[in-house]
């Protein structure tokens, strides 16, 4: 293995960095907003109101939570790629609960817009970024 080779194994691509600053800001907007403003999104689509909207809250509050995993992953991604596969995984589960919740007519359709944006967008990066931390420990 080269030197150069090594060294790739050793840091993470900067785009690794920004991705997951990115993703944290957003978590932690989003977790705010869906704090502070928790019936917003349902009168936007046009869904029916909760009648617990403070569970909505807790939804926005476990968002906000993983933006700052999101923020101090970035620090140095490879290093925390536990924190990634967290949410990774959470990514994937939730557009699965939601696409079971449409299929049973509990949501509309309308409601899986959140998870383009909240979930499906970040597959991709964080996936490549769980990659490139399994590259790494594994050539150790």
């Amino acid at each position: 293995m080269t030197q150069s080779s090594l060294q790739e194994h050793r840091t993470a691509a900067p785009w690794m960095r920004k991705v997951l600053l990115v993703a944290g800001i957003y978590n932690l907007l989003w977790g705010a907003f869906v704090v502070l403003f928790p019936l917003t999104l349902f009168r936007w689509v046009e869904m029916r109101l909760p009648i617990y909207p403070e569970i909505w809250q807790c939804v926005g509050m476990i968002v906000g939570v993983y933006g700052v995993g999101y923020i101090i992953a970035a620090f140095d991604p490879l290093r925390h790629w536990p924190i990634i596969l967290v949410g990774f995984l959470g990514k994937i589960l939730g557009p699965i609960g939601m696409a079971n919740a449409v299929w049973l007519g509990h949501l509309p359709p309308v409601a899986g817009l959140v998870c383009a944006t909240n979930d499906i967008i970040w597959w991709l990066p964080f996936g490549l970024i769980l990659w490139a931390a399994y590259r790494k420990f594994r050539v150790r």
